[in-house]
Parts: structure tokens; sequence; C-alpha cells
């Protein structure tokens, strides 16, 4: 069980992704069940991150019905490409105890990435004709 907890304290720390709150519960932990709730955790405020971004775009986009299916539409694929990808990611252990991490983890990064686009697209400058979101009023 060691290596599982030593793969997430490193994960944890490299992304700075837990809140203080519980980050030290966390890094501390040496069962799988709470490794596995941590990364639950640590995706759930990524997806909260996500999801608050995601309607600042839909806001922005308010007037424009096209590029809201747009949206609407590649938010849908990447959802589903995020939760195939990581049931295949996490294949190697699908029947043991850390499957719920690896799978959790992956998500998370790849959720964390998306917020990363997400806010490009809000912080395009007038007239950048390669953002699809237009700039705030």
């Amino acid at each position: 069980m060691r290596f599982p907890a030593l793969t997430f304290a490193t994960f944890v720390g490299l992304t700075g992704l837990a809140p203080a709150a519980w980050a030290d519960d966390c890094a501390n932990a040496s069962d799988q069940a709470t490794m596995n709730e941590c990364a639950d955790k640590a995706l759930k405020a990524s997806d909260t991150e996500l999801n608050t971004l995601y309607k600042q775009i839909e806001a922005r986009l308010k007037d424009d019905q096209d590029k809201t299916k747009l949206l609407v539409a590649a938010q849908k694929a990447w959802i589903a490409f995020r939760d195939a990808e990581c049931s295949f990611s996490g294949s190697g252990v699908a029947d043991g105890s850390a499957y719920p991490m690896i799978v959790a983890q992956c998500r998370d990064g790849l959720t964390q990435n998306r917020v990363k686009d997400f806010k490009t697209y809000l912080s395009c400058e007038e007239g950048d004709l390669s953002c699809p979101v237009p700039s705030a009023d």
C-alpha cells in the first residue's frame, strides 16, 4: 500500500490541487479508502472550478446561439473523452482497490487541463480571431 500513497502524495504535491484544509490528511493517507476519498475531493474541486468557468463562457456567448451549441457539443464530447480515457488509463488496476483513485486522478488532471483552456478563452484580447469567446465588456 505504500506505493499508491507515495504516488498520490507526489501527485498532490506537484499539482497543488488539494485545499490546505485536507492536504495534510491526504499527504499522510495510509489506507486506500482515504487515498480514494482524497482523489475524489481533488476532482470535485477541479470540476467545481470548471463549471464556474463554463458558466462564464456561456454568459459571454448568450447572444450567439450557434457558438453556444458548439460549446455544449464540445463539452459533451470532452466529458465523454475524459471518462473513456481515464477508464482506459485505469484499466490496469480495474479490479483493485486503487482503481477509484487512479481514475479520479486521471480525470482531475484532464479537468485541470480543460480549466486552463477555459481560462485562456476567457482572457482573449479583443480582436483575437483564434478565440471563440468574446472579450468581457
